[in-house]
């Protein structure tokens, strides 16, 4: 019996340490825009002291029936709970808004994301220009001939299920690219939403740290000018607050065909590596 006793307390400290550490810190906000698709809500929180500045991006809602409650416009408080999956804080976390309270209405603020334009297959990109990680003007037009892979990232995003998720589905695309012939004629590009803060330096260390390459041969990292960024975040449904020339932290990513036109548009960040790769050489079977 007292084995049984032993090992079962074993069993229960062992699963009690596998059980993921939640941190919740108390969290005050604007709601801007609601996606009822994806059960996110693009809010302009304020800061939170010691863990992030005040920034305006996305947000998944827990239990997602409250989004039926809110409205842009609406002066919220909740509770943001950032999941670790171990019992590191190194261990890539979730995280979500739940206890959500309206402390107040107004009317919602003139945003871009009112009037989205959806990339659609076939779709002519126009030729923007940005500035790579090494200082050089790029654009868009000189990666004709070869399948481009577009993203954007934030890269003061404190949330590694958002901005690091997407750039470590490219770290999976490139690691790909040595081995897949398929890939051969393939570029990726991430773009950064905040030009003032993402000079070439910080592109560089985001690309080392956090992307964890140093190939930019065939992955840069760049930035538009500022004067360019709402022409840009239109064209891939990139959410902007003119006034404020804040960006929500809404996902986008996609697949331009060789000859510069959207083959595949994809929201938010719950897409795989393997589905911009299968994407991509279909795109490439059916050109050859």
């Amino acid at each position: 019996m007292a084995f049984i006793f032993t090992s079962a307390l074993f069993f229960s400290s062992c699963h009690r340490s596998q059980t993921p550490a939640a941190k919740r810190y108390p969290f005050t906000g604007r709601i801007v825009t609601i996606d009822t698709h994806d059960q996110t809500a693009a809010i302009d929180g304020d800061t939170i002291p010691g863990f992030m500045e005040a920034m305006t991006m996305t947000y998944r809602i827990k239990p997602p029936s409250m989004l039926s409650q809110l409205a842009p416009g609406d002066s919220i408080t909740a509770e943001l709970v950032v999941m670790h999956q171990g019992n590191d804080d190194n261990s890539a976390p979730d995280s979500w808004l739940e206890n959500i309270k309206i402390t107040g209405h107004a009317p919602p603020a003139h945003h871009a994301a009112a009037n989205f334009h959806i990339p659609e297959p076939g779709e002519d990109v126009p030729d923007f220009s940005f500035t790579n990680q090494n200082g050089k003007r790029i654009s868009l037009k000189q990666y004709r001939g070869k399948f481009l892979l577009v993203t954007f990232i934030y890269t003061r995003c404190p949330f590694p299920d958002f901005c690091p998720r997407v750039s470590s589905h490219f770290v999976e695309i490139q690691q790909k690219m040595e081995t897949n012939p398929a890939l051969a004629g393939t570029h990726l590009l991430s773009v950064s939403f905040d030009p003032a803060h993402d000079t070439p330096k910080v592109l560089r260390d985001y690309a080392f740290t956090v992307a964890h390459t140093r190939d930019f041969s065939r992955w840069e990292f760049v930035a538009p000018n500022s004067r360019d960024l709402p022409r840009i975040a239109n064209f891939f449904a990139l959410t902007v607050n003119p006034e404020g020339g804040m960006l929500t932290h809404n996902l986008s990513t996609a697949i331009i065909s060789p000859d510069g036109k959207i083959v595949k548009w994809y929201r938010g960040s719950d897409w795989r590596s393997s589905d911009l790769i299968k994407d991509a050489t279909d795109a490439l079977a059916g050109r050859s």
